[in-house]
Formats: C-alpha cells, structure tokens, sequence
C-alpha cells in the first residue's frame, strides 16, 4: 500500500490502512466458503457520499488514520476475550492479536506463517559509491536536517542508488543491512512484476475476466464482469473498505490481514461498491485476488513464482519470507513481504533498468512501461498503474511502490535514481511531503 491505506495494512492491510500486516504445496482453487450469492447490485451514492468525495483530501490517509487508532481497541477486546471467539472468527489467538498491540510494524511479518524465499545462489553485491546526502530537504512548506527528516519519520532504514552505485545507506540504531523489514503494501508493486512475467509469457491476459480463471467466485451478478485489468488499476470495484467501521471493527482489510483463510474471504466478499472498471479506488482486496489469479494460472505460490522469476535472477543477497493466512496457506498477496533494504533496491533497480538484471531480461520491457504510465483513473486522486503509485508534483516520470508506515522503493528514471524507505511511522503518513524530500534526494545527485 499511502494516504489512504489499510488498518494492521494487511489489515494494509489491517493495519496499512492508508486507504488508500516446510516445502511449499501447490496452489489451489479453494470451494466456496459458503452458499450464499452476495449481492453484486451496485448502489447509487447518495448526496451525502458524493460531497464527501469532493471534499476529500487526496491521500490523507484520514480513514487510515481511523483504522490504526481503532484497531488496537479492537484487538484489546478480543485479547480479553476468549479462544473459543477468534476460533469462530477465523483470526489469530489472543496471544498472537496481544503481541501485534506491542510490536513495531516493521516487524509483525514475524507473528504470522512465511513461506521463504530463498537468496539467489548468484548473489550480486552493491556497487558502493558513497556522496553526502543534501543538508536539508523539504517538509511541510519549509526545509529540515536531512537527519531530522528521518529521525521525524520513524526511518529503519534509507537507501539511495544512483546509477546503479549505492551512494548512501543510513540505519537507526538497532537495524542492519541484514535486517528483514516489512513491505507492507509495497508488495503490490511486487505482485505486479510477477503479473507482469505472466502476461509476457502468454499465461495470462489483462482482459481475462477472473471469474473465468476462479470460477467459485462467479455471482451472476455485475461482479463477473472484473477483469485483470481491473484487479490491476484498482478498478474492480470490490467492496472491502480500507477504512475503519466503529461498529464492526474486525472486517475490510483489517480482517482480511488477519483471517486464516484468505479463499473464503475474498469468496464471501463480492459486493461491488461501482460497477467494475468505471472509476478508480484503492482496495487492498484488488491485489489478494490478482495474487490468487497468478497461482493458479502458474500452479505454484507467489513466494515460490517470486523466489524464482525474480529473487534469484536478480541477485538477491538475502532470503525473504512471504507472510501466509495460516501454516502452508495462501500468501498474502495485497502485503507482507519481509526482506532486506538492500534487496527492496535491487527491486527497484530492476524497474529503473527496464526489467533487466545481471545481464537478463527479467520483466517484460512492455511492462515496466506500462507500470511507468498512468491508467486513465486516478486512484484516490493520485495517479496510479498496475500497483504502482505516480505521486503528484515532481518531474511526471517518476513512480513508486508504497506501503503504510512509510514503506518506499521510489524510482525516478530521469535522474537514475532509486531511494528505498523503510519506517514505522504510526498513522502520522505525510505522503505527499515525503515523496517532495525522495524528490530532492533523487535531484541531489
């Protein structure tokens, strides 16, 4: 996931709630989690709904911002509740939901199931090259210490790469190079790289309609109408908030981060807030359900197509994990990768150099362009492409992957640079502001 993600961000994912947290089996087309035909009828928005919608800030993240406060008042509740509670609701013990009430984000990969992703058997190491970073950079309308800036923002770890040479590597005390972090909904850049594969090989077509590859999610109904296309940009119109009800705090993607079977969840969610691909809007539910369509037209887990496809030809140094709804389950597709600072820029990297690493061509050239081009609907006023952000401002050529709690692999072709963000910075996102001081880093150079 930005301004307007998830609540855990998994629960970005529950908690990204910017709105907008053994050997591997084969995936499979899970049965419906029940009989019931949801109600795919799309509702006309009321007065109400449409005034809100003019007067909404782009990305502030204020839903989100509901989530994060909410969400612990939640999981406090059910941690003072009883087994027999999460076992209906199909979430994680309360001892589980007791630890993610203390542990930083940047860590909670390591509360839930993984499947690993192995380090490349041909690790390349990072050319270094070190330059001093620029004094200050701006914020808010004025200008900071460069160090006050990720002191400020609860930074873990900050890169730059520059022309394929890591010019700066900064770490809070405590964090590594060595050091899995969460990606939080960052990891929706990721899947569409592996979509990007999939469509490049002829596995998988962006007008494939995904009750045609998931057919147990077929409704009858304005749902079976969604297409690849839409999962990508956004567009589907799949009704699972990324903000907060007060009155049903564990559902949208604060739910889906934490429910232990991610197949019935997606089945039991096929609500449609607009009819699919008329507008955009950032929906964690998009990616989970893009990230099961890629299982099953390539029969095997994203961890696995990830380790593979892209981990090991690119030169990952490090192993990651994928974080899973439950042991040997499903990846959870919209967030949740834990890897390296070193490994998220080679990622971007991959992006900057069209798809190409270590003398391969990895992703499709056509489709690092179509990711580097905006859709024609902005997602929550921001433009937006196939799980890639296009933040307003700056040169119009730049883009990044972002997840809540400040989670950044920013790519910027024109000045060659890459700048890797990883935080913990609550539910205070200050996107906007912060891709303006990315932007100054990247035109230091």
């Amino acid at each position: 996931m930005p301004d307007h993600h998830p609540a855990v961000e998994g629960a970005d994912e529950a908690v990204d709630t910017d709105r907008k947290a053994s050997g591997p089996e084969p995936a499979t087309d899970h049965g419906p989690a029940s009989a019931a035909v949801p109600d795919t009828r799309v509702a006309a928005p009321s007065d109400r709904t449409m005034a809100a919608s003019r007067s909404a800030k782009p990305r502030a993240r204020r839903a989100l911002r509901r989530t994060l406060i909410a969400l612990p008042v939640a999981l406090g509740l059910l941690v003072a509740g009883s087994y027999t509670a999460t076992a209906l609701l199909d979430i994680p013990s309360p001892p589980t939901l007791a630890q993610l009430l203390t542990t930083e984000p940047s860590r909670q990969g390591d509360l839930f199931a993984t499947r690993t992703i192995p380090a490349s058997a041909a690790p390349a190491p990072l050319s270094v090259h070190n330059e001093r970073l620029p004094a200050t950079v701006p914020w808010k309308g004025g200008r900071i210490p460069t160090e006050q800036f990720l002191v400020t923002t609860h930074t873990n770890a900050f890169l730059v790469l520059r022309d394929g040479r890591l010019t700066h590597e900064w770490y809070r005390d405590g964090v590594g190079p060595a050091t899995r972090l969460s990606s939080w909904s960052a990891a929706k850049s990721v899947v569409s790289l592996l979509a990007g594969q999939a469509i490049g090989q002829g596995r998988l077509r962006e007008s494939d309609r995904l009750v045609d590859i998931l057919p147990r999610l077929k409704t009858g109904g304005a749902y079976d109408a969604i297409t690849v296309r839409d999962l990508l940009d956004m567009t589907s119109g799949v009704d699972v908030p990324e903000n907060y009800n007060e009155y049903y705090p564990l559902t949208g993607t604060a739910r889906m981060y934490l429910t232990r079977d991610l197949p019935a969840f997606t089945h039991d969610h096929r609500d449609l807030q607009f009819p699919p691909g008329s507008q955009g809007a950032y929906r964690s539910i998009n990616t989970e359900l893009l990230g099961q369509v890629l299982a099953k037209v390539q029969g095997r887990p994203l961890a696995d197509l990830l380790a593979d496809n892209i981990w090991a030809p690119m030169g990952a140094q490090d192993s990651a994990t994928w974080n899973l709804d439950q042991d040997n389950g499903d990846e959870k597709a919209f967030c949740c990768i834990n890897a390296t600072p070193r490994d998220y820029v080679k990622l971007g990297q991959l992006v900057l150099n069209n798809g190409r690493a270590q003398g391969k061509q990895i992703i499709p050239p056509a489709w690092i362009k179509r990711i580097a081009t905006p859709a024609p609907h902005k997602v929550d006023g921001w433009g937006y492409s196939a799980q890639w952000w296009h933040p307003p401002g700056g040169n119009g050529k730049d883009y990044s992957a972002l997840g809540v709690y400040g989670q950044y692999i920013y790519v910027d072709p024109v000045t060659r640079t890459v700048v890797v963000k990883l935080s913990d910075y609550g539910d205070q996102q200050d996107e906007q502001e912060t891709f303006d001081s990315l932007r100054a880093f990247a035109q230091s150079g």
